[in-house]
């Protein structure tokens, strides 16, 4: 053996070693705390929290390696956004204590400001006994005026089609109060309603019925529509050594919803910077001399996914390089646990993928199960698939249960299938190459 040969042959041993020793998990556990911190604002839209987070990813970007199509990692685009900058107060008497923002109520995101009023403001209670009685339920709307807050109790209505009767109601009252027995869920929204609404937790030794026919509320807060609010996809990539011109595709979103008033934000471990941290890993081990790909390979971080898979549908429509010329896109969300296994979303539709990725699993017993999905329009993926491009969406079964939450921090993800999940992927990724 030459010195040369023993050369890379070390290298490829030491290299090997590195990922296998725990590289993969450290590196994605400082992504993670990163991207989760507080100083990212929950990655949305207050206080530019989406553009703090694509600059870490843009630093990132060029340190493993990554080329840009560009000038910069950047493909920039714009969307209107509502977003709720102060909260100042939420009081209900059905409560003998001050309710916490984040832990007892949420602001729901299409709210609009609310001011602080005295006397407080009387809270109807609507129950499934007056909304499923069309004359019980247009009696209960004629009382309704500005002086009250409306309390929903309602399991088999969702919160949108009780929004959709008071808009369409058009006259004025305090809001809206949603009573939820289990957790509260944050989303993002694109339009501001005539009337602000939370989301309140009510503990199971509370009465409703008895607590909240007698209440008073108040609600102050101020909401912030930016109608042309520019973000950006952060994208990079990795020639390939034998078909430069065609690709294939990880991805994963970076977004998540933000933050809350001056003070509670949305750290989104789980939710996504757990397939940012998946993400990058791939970036380094495909950037390694020993791991170059035939394919070229890119490397898309997309923004507004969280706000109805923003940044992937305008990728899809003015995309770096065509379509027709993408192999398979791999889109990862929610990478964070996996002591059930995982779910592929399209297994059902491409089956000679996901028939291969399950055999690797099994032959490899890299984590529990690897089970199929049919068509979700659910993440990225979904607008290459409908464009007539292979993709997979896959994410973590089990642990946690922390969700569009504030619970969902980093502290608490464990990432304790994280290497075994990378190198299924890796695996998968080198079939691909084939």
């Amino acid at each position: 053996m030459c010195k040369r040969q023993f050369l890379v042959l070390s290298f490829f041993y030491l290299s090997a070693f590195a990922f296998s020793q725990g590289s993969v998990f450290q590196y994605a556990r400082q992504i993670v705390d990163t991207m989760a911190s507080e100083s990212m604002h929950g990655r949305g839209y207050v206080n530019d929290g989406d553009k703090i987070a694509a600059n870490y990813l843009k630093t990132e970007f060029p340190k493993i390696g990554l080329k840009s199509f560009q000038e910069d990692y950047y493909q920039k685009f714009a969307f209107p956004i509502n977003t709720i900058p102060f909260v100042f107060s939420f009081n209900c008497t059905a409560f003998k204590r001050e309710l916490i923002l984040g832990k007892d109520y949420i602001v729901s995101s299409s709210s609009c400001s609310s001011e602080l009023r005295a006397p407080m403001s009387k809270v109807l209670l609507l129950d499934s006994a007056i909304f499923f009685n069309p004359k019980k339920l247009q009696s209960f709307l004629k009382k309704v005026s500005v002086y009250c807050f409306v309390a929903v109790d309602l399991k088999k209505v969702s919160d949108a089609e009780i929004v959709t009767l008071f808009t369409n109601r058009k006259k004025n009252f305090r809001g809206l109060i949603f009573l939820k027995r289990t957790k509260l869920t944050h989303t993002c929204s694109q339009k501001v309603d005539g009337f602000p609404s939370v989301q309140l937790l009510v503990p199971d030794s509370i009465n409703i019925q008895k607590v909240f026919k007698k209440s008073y509320a108040d609600l102050h807060l101020t909401n912030k529509f930016i109608p042309n609010y520019e973000s950006q996809n952060v994208i990079g990539y990795i020639p390939g050594a034998v078909y430069p011109d065609s690709f294939i595709v990880f991805s994963a979103h970076y977004d998540h919803l933000g933050q809350m008033g001056s003070k509670v934000y949305f750290p989104g471990a789980n939710d996504n910077a757990s397939g940012c941290a998946m993400l990058l890993n791939l970036a380094k081990y495909y950037s390694l001399p020993e791991n170059k790909p035939k394919y070229s390979i890119a490397f898309i971080a997309f923004a507004g996914e969280e706000v109805g898979l923003l940044g992937s549908d305008y990728f899809t429509k003015n995309p770096l390089f065509p379509l027709t010329k993408i192999k398979f896109v791999f889109n990862m969300d929610i990478m964070g646990t996996g002591e059930e296994g995982i779910t592929v979303v399209n297994g059902s539709v491409f089956k000679t993928e996901f028939d291969k990725l399950k055999q690797i699993n099994l032959d490899n017993k890299y984590i529990k199960d690897v089970k199929s999905r049919g068509k979700a329009a659910n993440s990225d993926h979904y607008h290459f698939s409908e464009k007539g491009v292979k993709a997979f969406f896959i994410y973590t079964m089990g642990g946690i249960k922390a969700y569009h939450d504030i619970y969902d921090r980093p502290e608490t993800l464990p990432l304790n299938e994280f290497e075994n999940l990378f190198k299924l992927i890796t695996q998968f990724g080198n079939y691909l190459q084939e």
